[in-house]
């Protein structure tokens, strides 16, 4: 089951996303949506006002999360070629929800930075409030699987030992099209397939299986620091590829074209714009 915000007339609705048209859930978004303890049944159950596929206009998939962390360095295969070992720990870091766009929308190019780089990567949507959960209990807190690209200012990333202030700027990060239930076989495999391009050149092409810590995984440990709320996104670590570990080094610039894709979810398809002040 696919979910997903879209924008209507000046404002947000959640919908489910089906194969001839998109159903409407009775919430202004997903994250609304998802505070309902039986959502799920809800969600399959709507049917309330039709919207069109070919006209939908897709919000971030979650428009104001209370949380959205981000875990870095992540792939085996990228941190082994990088010459580190495996990490006992994830390494976390957080991003604001205004650095969220929708799947189709313009990706910013801050002005302040010349060195803007892209991070294909799988999110988790929380689905339930956790606490200190195990590992069944985080599996079960999963509300679904979406597409995120952690685009990075990294010029200012590495200003600093705290990698926060370059992966924050506003309208940075594509998020959607939508979440794809944990439940639905397109996403119940061992592993998924992940690809990032840029400008028609493929860029990163990994498979989750590849993650060191899976999603089960992050959700407990992230929730053993603070209570995960529906709605909130776990963005899972990207894997190696990107512009700033090429020689020479290769950046997002005013007018290309990004596309984040994984397999069973669906693809972000942005234009990336420099910011004008």
């Amino acid at each position: 089951m696919k979910l997903a915000t879209i924008r209507v007339n000046g404002t947000t609705r959640a919908v489910r996303v089906d194969e001839d048209k998109a159903v409407d859930l009775g919430e202004s978004d997903l994250v609304a949506f998802l505070r309902h303890t039986d959502w799920s049944a809800r969600a399959a159950a709507a049917s309330g006002e039709d919207y069109e596929l070919g006209g939908l206009d897709y919000a971030p998939v979650v428009v104001a999360p209370e949380k959205v962390v981000c875990v870095g360095l992540n792939y085996r295969n990228h941190i082994l070629e990088m010459g580190r070992e495996l990490p006992q720990y994830p390494a976390l870091f957080s991003k604001y929800a205004r650095a969220l766009v929708g799947a189709y929308d313009d990706v910013i190019l801050p002005a302040s930075s010349t060195q803007v780089d892209w991070e294909a990567e799988l999110a988790i949507v929380i689905g339930a409030e956790v606490r200190h959960a195990d590992q069944e209990q985080a599996r079960a807190a999963i509300a679904g699987y979406t597409v995120v690209n952690d685009v990075s200012a990294r010029d200012w990333q590495f200003r600093t030992p705290q990698w926060h202030q370059g992966k924050t700027f506003e309208a940075t990060t594509p998020i959607g099209p939508w979440l794809v239930t944990a439940d639905d076989p397109a996403v119940a495999g061992e592993g998924l397939s992940l690809m990032c391009e840029v400008d028609g050149d493929t860029v990163q092409k990994a498979d989750t299986a590849d993650l060191v810590f899976d999603a089960a995984t992050l959700v407990a440990y992230v929730s053993e620091i603070v209570t995960l709320a529906p709605g909130d996104v776990i963005a899972t670590g990207t894997p190696g590829g990107v512009g700033h570990a090429r020689k020479p080094a290769r950046y997002l610039e005013d007018g290309s074209v990004l596309v984040t894709r994984i397999e069973g979810i669906g693809e972000c398809r942005n234009v990336c714009r420099r910011e004008v002040r």
